[in-house]
């Protein structure tokens, strides 16, 4: 049987259906229509101000490689200007074939890239010497965790050293909906109440920072990037295996194919809920130690870093966190380099 015809342009043969939708689209209406709805999100949520320095959170995945090429499409119309912040955490065998990719779109899409690195910003601690120090092994549970706070500070501390405004990152629907499941799973009151929106503000000092993928799927956030022929790095981190995250994906995608709405349900879900007074977490102060928002004495980052640094990595992690007032001899921590923003090579 014969492709049907587009329904947006009515003459190319369509090459897809929608999974939202069920609009049969040909693949350039398909990446207009993309595009016009993440401008949409942009404009909508008053999520980039005319003259914003933006810096896009690049990973070298498909997420983040999409996002960074819809925004320089964009960038025109919103009047807006990108700079690539990378993060290498230091996961050997993963993390420098990932930064390649991000080299090769910087360099051909004509954007600047600064790559700023955990061993260089926490004390010489990698994500390898922290997989090593929480489980004696490769690999351990407790390295998502350690990752995703550390990340978020890297990236904090990256757009900040290029001048940036405003951070953004590649998180889509399906991302955000586990996000939410995992917070409703673990009983996390806290951040179910400031998982919703499309960012945060940017209170106590923190860069403003946004997705505008949040309500673009999984699915087509790959299709975008087939149609549009973007080179990514596709391999998992040799540490997500371990992550509680994946019992949360496999259920998303059981919901998911009980009830296709059941993604952008779950998203919208966080934007609507309400805590009782009771239940809402106090209102964040300054960390003791790096200034950074915090809602208690230490930052996450640097309540985990405490830990690594006393030889109890776990320290900081769940109810652990009430050991942080025990007095204990701290590890020397190795010295720091200097940030230093690397330039695009020339391939």
């Amino acid at each position: 049987m014969p492709a049907p015809q587009c329904a947006s342009c009515h003459k190319a043969r369509a090459a897809l259906r929608r999974p939202r939708s069920g609009q049969a689209l040909c693949g350039s209406c398909f990446c207009a229509a993309f595009e016009a709805e993440v401008l949409h999100t942009v404009v909508a949520g008053r999520l980039l101000p005319p003259g914003a320095v933006v810096a896009v959170g690049a990973s070298g995945g498909k997420d983040s490689t999409v996002l960074a090429h819809v925004l320089r499409e964009l960038a025109p119309r919103l009047g807006i200007s990108l700079h690539l912040v990378a993060v290498d955490e230091g996961i050997g065998g993963y993390r420098d074939a990932a930064l390649a990719a991000v080299r090769r779109q910087a360099a051909r899409w004509e954007l600047p890239l600064t790559v700023v690195a955990y061993a260089d910003l926490f004390g010489g601690w990698t994500m390898d010497a922290v997989a090593r120090s929480t489980a004696g092994s490769g690999r351990s549970r407790a390295c998502c965790t350690f990752c995703g706070v550390l990340r978020r500070r890297a990236l904090e501390e990256g757009a900040r050293l290029v001048g940036a405004t405003h951070v953004v990152t590649g998180h889509n629907a399906d991302d955000m909906a586990e996000t939410v499941l995992m917070n409703f799973l673990r009983g996390d009151a806290g951040r179910l109440a400031r998982g919703g929106g499309l960012g945060s503000p940017g209170e106590g000092g923190a860069l403003p920072r946004c997705r505008p993928l949040q309500l673009a799927s999984q699915k087509e956030v790959v299709l975008y990037a087939h149609f549009r022929r973007l080179d990514y790095f596709s391999e998992e981190c040799v540490y997500a295996p371990e992550a509680f995250r994946g019992h949360a994906r496999d259920l998303l995608k059981m919901l998911e194919a009980a009830r296709p709405s059941a993604v952008l349900d779950l998203v919208h879900s966080a934007e609507r809920l309400a805590l009782a007074p009771t239940a809402r977490p106090p209102p964040p102060g300054a960390c003791s130690r790096c200034g950074a928002l915090a809602s208690r004495a230490l930052c996450q980052a640097c309540a985990l870093l405490d830990g690594l640094n006393r030889g109890r990595p776990r320290l900081a992690i769940g109810k652990g966190r009430r050991g942080l007032d025990e007095e204990g001899p701290p590890r020397e921590p190795q010295p720091s380099r200097p940030l230093t923003s690397e330039p695009v090579p020339d391939f």
